[in-house]
């Protein structure tokens, strides 16, 4: 049996959220097209790193999880964008990987449930493979550090924040992994609009030896692409 395509891994490196949001319409519109033309292809990974900026999404309650105004964001060099994906509001910056899953569900033989499950699965063992334990919580999307590693929360934090939108059964939006950003910047918001649940980093887990930014992107693409490759193995894709 041959081997599935495997899935490009594309670097933006640093852009504002709108144009990588225009970025991944791009790429969503070739995913499309080459499904429309009979030669489906899975999709592709983008990776950004985005300026300060808080996103928020169409829920009713989600502008009230912003909790500094305009003159306090100004001031922080924060701005603030509306965003179509699912979740509530959350934070990206500068040393935060974020990856941008731009695949067809179809192709991959995926739902969108197992989608956000690989995508949590990828970030837990590129975790692992660095010395960091990490988790699911059953109740809320994304990747969770318990406590226990002498750090200075005594509940799960949250590592890895995650939301997608679908569009014709191909995936917009990902997530967002924190390496060294500001978590400063966290305490402007309600992250996720989750109340009185923490948020940390490798660089706040390990201290002066977190891993190198570079390198936990290069292990999260390899591990997502490959975790991929064997859905569409498994499901003959």
């Amino acid at each position: 049996m041959p081997e599935p395509p495997r899935i490009p891994i594309v670097d933006l490196g640093r852009m504002s959220y709108p144009e990588a949001y225009q970025e991944q319409l791009r790429h969503h519109a070739e995913v499309l097209g080459a499904r429309e033309s009979g030669s489906p292809v899975p999709g592709r990974l983008l990776f950004v790193e985005h300026g300060p900026v808080i996103t928020v999404t169409k829920r009713p309650e989600a502008p009230h999880h912003v909790l500094a105004g305009p003159e306090a964001l100004a001031a922080a060099g924060v701005a603030i964008e509306a965003t179509d994906r699912g979740g509530d509001v959350t934070y990206h910056g500068p040393g935060q990987i974020v990856c941008y899953p731009i695949i067809d569900l179809r192709a991959v033989g995926l739902r969108l449930h197992d989608h956000m499950r690989l995508m949590e699965r990828a970030v837990i063992e590129t975790l692992a493979g660095f010395g960091l334990p990490a988790q699911r919580d059953e109740g809320a999307t994304g990747v969770w550090i318990p406590p226990g590693r002498g750090g200075p929360h005594p509940i799960d934090s949250k590592i890895c924040a995650m939301g997608v939108r679908v569009r014709r059964w191909i995936t917009l939006h990902g997530l967002a992994l924190n390496v060294e950003p500001d978590l400063s910047h966290f305490a402007l918001i309600i992250p996720c609009g989750l109340h009185g649940r923490p948020v940390t980093s490798l660089q706040e887990q390990f201290g002066e030896g977190s891993p190198p930014i570079g390198r936990v992107r290069e292990s999260l693409g390899e591990r997502l692409a490959a975790l991929l490759g064997e859905r569409m193995a498994a499901a003959g894709a």
